[in-house]
């Protein structure tokens, strides 16, 4: 059983999320980052990050179903190496063995396993977490995270995010509090014209596992 900071019991359930491709053509209008999936390389130790462009998760609510008339329906670097049309298909494309291939490669690390949701005053928080993984760091094993966040507006009242306060606790023991003005360099406005914003950014653990409130 699960409780979060203020004790309340978290009920979880099964969730359908899709890996999407983001069309070329949308990204002026969307306020997320358009590198926002990053990973560790393979080497040894290595902390560089390696981002996959106009890559990102939506959940199955968020569908909006449509039949596409167009051979390449998305403008993405990835869709012709990913897809190929198929017209006998439903819907008309078919995976390709690069798709497979990459998928088997890279899905450690852009595989999600949890999504938590939390409304407060018509503001929708969705957090995502993805562990990235581990690295050697003077002697001591730093576990590495990359965590999405989604903010929107379900109400009519305009707000405004000017500052973030985050607490960090790892399982080692060691507790950690980040606060500054904003997020990712903006103070985003949620307006009931642009009522989202999304952004991810990374954090390092001294252990497997903690928290972050």
């Amino acid at each position: 059983m699960n409780y979060n900071q203020v004790g309340k019991e978290v009920k979880g359930r099964a969730h359908t999320y899709y890996q999407v491709l983001i069309d070329s053509r949308d990204c002026p209008y969307i306020r997320a980052q358009t590198e926002a999936v990053t990973f560790l390389g393979n080497q040894d130790n290595g902390r560089t990050l390696y981002a996959v462009p106009g890559l990102d998760y939506i959940g199955h609510e968020d569908v909006m179903p449509y039949v596409a008339v167009s051979k390449r329906p998305i403008r993405h670097d990835l869709f012709d190496k990913f897809l190929i049309y198929a017209a006998e298909k439903d819907p008309p494309f078919c995976a390709r063995e690069t798709l497979m291939a990459w998928q088997e490669r890279n899905h450690p690390w852009l595989e999600l396993s949890d999504v938590h949701k939390e409304t407060t005053e018509n503001i929708r928080v969705t957090v995502i977490p993805f562990y990235m993984g581990c690295r050697e760091s003077q002697n001591a094993n730093v576990y590495w995270w990359r965590y999405c966040i989604r903010l929107e507006n379900l109400g009519d009242l305009t707000v405004q995010l000017r500052e973030r306060h985050w607490r960090i606790f790892s399982l080692s023991g060691t507790l950690e509090t980040v606060r500054g003005r904003g997020v990712v360099g903006q103070e985003p406005v949620l307006s009931s014209q642009q009522p989202a914003f999304q952004y991810s950014s990374h954090v390092s653990l001294q252990a497997p596992s903690g928290h972050m409130w």
